[in-house]
Order: C-alpha cells, then structure tokens, then sequence
C-alpha cells in the first residue's frame, strides 16, 4: 500500500523577516496518525552541573536497590525516583597528577565528560580531549539547526588562570569540540535565544538590542506564516503548537524584563538579558534548553550552575557565605549544613528540569522519555577534592533504572559516558579511558 507523503517537512519553519522559528515535531509531519507514534524520536542528551562537589553524606542513599530512602539532598527528586538511578562509587582517577591524589578544580572539571588527564598549563597551550556531548553532537552532523547549547549562570573568565597553574579554559564549561578548543557556556538568555531564533548564523548585538527596547516579539515577525500554518492542521497539532509558541512568548519577556531593570539599562556589571535573581535566571536558560530539544532545534545541551571555585552566595536561602569557601568546610559542622543546604537547593533546579522534560509531549512520550539525563559535579567530598566518589544522577527513558547503585569507588566515569553514548545511539565502543559501558544501567 502506498503511504501518502508527509504535509509537512520535519524541518518545516515558520518565517519572518530577520527570523527563523523551528517547530516542534508535529503530527501532520507524519505520513499518517498511526504512523506519527511509529516514528522514531530523536534521542536527546541533557547534562546537568553543579560545581565545588557535594556532601555525600547528605546525598548518598544507605540502601542500595530500588527500595531505598531519598537522602535529604535528594529529595527534591521525589516525584522522579521510579525514573532515575542514583550511582555512587564513580570516580576519574585519570584527572590526578602524576602521584597526586588531591586533583584540583583545574583538573577535575574538564575531566567530567572527556575522561582524560588535561595538561597542566595557564597559557594558551591547553589541551584535554573531545567531551562526551560533543562526540554525540559530531555523530549528529547536521541534524539540527545547532549541533549543542552550553549554558550557564556564571561567566566565563576569559584571560589567566583560575586554578593555581591552570587556565581558566579549564572551568569555563564542561565541552571540549576538539583537545585544543573548550566551548566556553554562554550566561547571558538573549544570546541563546538569538542563536535559537536569530536569520543566520550570526547574532547581530545592535539588532538584538534595539528588538529588546522595542518590546518587539519573534512572533511579531513569523505571525502570518504561523497563521497560514495554523489552517493546515488538525486539533491536536493546533493545541502543541499553541503551547509552544506561547513557551517562547513567556521566555522572550522574561529576558526582556531582565534586559530593563535599572541595573541593565545603566549598564552595570551584567549584560542585558541576565536576570538579577539566581532563581530567574537559572529556569530562564533551562526553559530555553528545553525550548531547543522540544523544537528539535538541538539534541544536546550542557548547564553548569556555577563554575569551579564559584564563591556565589545564596542569601535567598539562609547562606550569605561563599559556596567555594563553604565546599573547604574543615569538618566544621555549621559549614557542612550550609554547604548541604546549596546542594539541595541546586537539586531542586535538577528536579525543575526533569518536570519541564517530563511535560513536554514527544509523540506518545515524553521529552524525557527519550533523553539521557546526567547530573553530576568534578568532586564528592569538597573538602578533600574527592574526585573518585562523584555525586551522579541519571535520569530519562533511555536506559533501565536500578535505583541506588554502589559500585567500587574508583570505577571510571567513563563507562558512565560510554554508556549515555550508547543510549542515545551512537555506536561507540571506546570513550575516554573506558572500554566497557556500566553494566549497571542497561539499555531501555
């Protein structure tokens, strides 16, 4: 029997002038009803960082299993236990220096998702190797608009070293697209959305501005080709695509607000478009990233919540303190507590993600039904820089989940990485120092 080709192309866009606004997977880009839950999805890899480690007394559960009691770190995620796997014991032992056990940020943090021992150096001759998502986004070609969003809250220091003898390439984010070019993350929302939505390649600062103090909307632009669209389409695809064009309406005033508070339009310290609040900000650039996938704009994106060292406060939540400062508590018990208290309070963004994820529809699944999910920071015990007991979570449809699992601490990340590669389909059989997968997570 032949099958009737599709009404629309996958990558259909709605148009304006100076815009380019990608649609979410509709059913009308299926040869049929039946056909659209036949479809295969696109598999997403999400990672989710916090810096300066964690207290893994507070985070590691006592049972191992599915039956096992949420920890007080993680019990913002109560909502996702059946969904998540908790794996305690992975380390990097490849980030220490040669007979070193105490690696430093410098080290640790880029190798999170590469899986090698970078060069010690505060220069320009750094080099590391190719990260995990950026392996993927390779794999990808050019399936999407962008190959991968690298977001963040703070910003990239750009000259200098952030740890004594390493440059500051290192901390900047977790993305390595090759062992000599870091992908630095972006912290400011309107460049993510200009990048997203912007005609071309190139992101025009004077044009994005001048938008921003005209209250003007990407839908402003694309409203008529978005009205001729709307003709087209059944009851259901009518209703998705509302919903969507509605998200992008939310987050372009979000950043607009931010872009005119009196600290932005005096030009003081931040950029337009940074949010003043920690809260705002952080679900603002994680809306975006969801924005992205949902519109299959992307299919791999990376957060880091602070960069290595962070010395953020969080006054909104009782700790006026250095978050860096805090992670060296020195077994001081008033320390500890409000160190465990920024560990929670960054783990209820995690769980703010995965409810965005879980909300959005992907056919007869969910975003997060096919999505690879990581959460996880460079150390375990901030106060020794313990990089080989890492606080990691693993969330999403793409792997069995197993509850609490404990394996020997040492056991490389790697096979973790190895794993969440395999997951999203790329065929790989080595990555980093890991030949293996984790054989605790099969495959869904």
């Amino acid at each position: 029997m032949m099958i009737p080709r599709p009404i629309l192309s996958r990558r259909t866009l709605l148009r304006g002038a100076g815009a380019a606004m990608a649609l979410p997977f509709l059913e009308a880009m299926a040869p049929s009803a039946k056909a659209a839950d036949r479809v295969a999805r696109p598999r997403r890899l999400f990672v989710f960082y916090t810096p300066n480690g964690m207290m893994m007394d507070q985070f590691r559960p006592a049972a191992t299993g599915m039956d096992y009691a949420l920890p007080p770190t993680l019990t913002p995620l109560e909502k996702f236990k059946s969904r998540m796997s908790v794996i305690t014991g992975l380390g990097h032992p490849q980030a220490a220096a040669m007979g070193d056990l105490s690696a430093g940020h410098g080290r640790s943090c880029p190798a999170f998702l590469t899986g090698t021992h970078v060069r010690q150096t505060e220069g320009t001759d750094i080099r590391c190797a190719i990260s995990m998502d950026q392996a993927y986004a390779r794999h990808l070609g050019d399936a999407t608009a962008l190959p991968s969003i690298e977001a963040g809250i703070d910003q990239p220091s750009l000259l200098g070293s952030c740890d004594i003898g390493y440059s500051c390439a290192y901390t900047n984010g977790l993305s390595w697209m090759s062992p000599t070019v870091p992908l630095p993350v972006a912290a400011n929302p309107a460049e993510i959305f200009e990048r997203m939505f912007g005609d071309g390649d190139a992101i025009d600062p004077a044009a994005q501005a001048a938008r921003l103090r005209r209250q003007a909307s990407l839908l402003d632009f694309v409203r008529e080709d978005a009205a001729r669209l709307n003709r087209q389409l059944g009851v259901e695809d009518r209703r998705k695509l509302d919903e969507y064009l509605t998200a992008t309406r939310d987050i372009e005033r979000r950043i607009q607000r931010a872009a005119n508070t009196p600290m932005a339009q005096a030009g003081i310290e931040r950029p337009a478009g940074i949010p003043d609040s920690f809260d705002e900000h952080v679900r603002l650039m994680l809306d975006l990233q969801v924005l992205a996938m949902q519109a299959d704009i992307t299919r791999v994106a990376t957060f880091m919540a602070g960069r290595e060292i962070s010395n953020r406060t969080y006054p909104e939540i009782g700790v006026p303190d250095s978050h860096h400062m805090l992670s060296h508590h020195g077994q001081m018990a008033e320390k500890k507590a409000k160190l465990a208290q920024i560990n929670r309070y960054h783990m209820t963004y995690f769980a703010y993600l995965l409810e965005k994820m879980a909300a959005v529809r992907d056919g007869e699944a969910s975003l997060l039904d096919t999505s690879f999910v990581l959460r996880g920071s460079a150390f375990g015990d901030s106060n020794e820089h313990d990089f080989m007991d890492l606080p990691i979570v693993v969330a999403g449809g793409l792997v069995r989940h197993v509850g609490h699992a404990r394996v020997e601490k040492g056991t490389t990340m790697s096979n973790l990485l190895l794993t969440g590669l395999q997951a999203v389909g790329m065929p790989i059989e080595k990555f980093g120092d890991s030949t293996g997968a984790l054989k605790e997570l099969a495959l869904a």
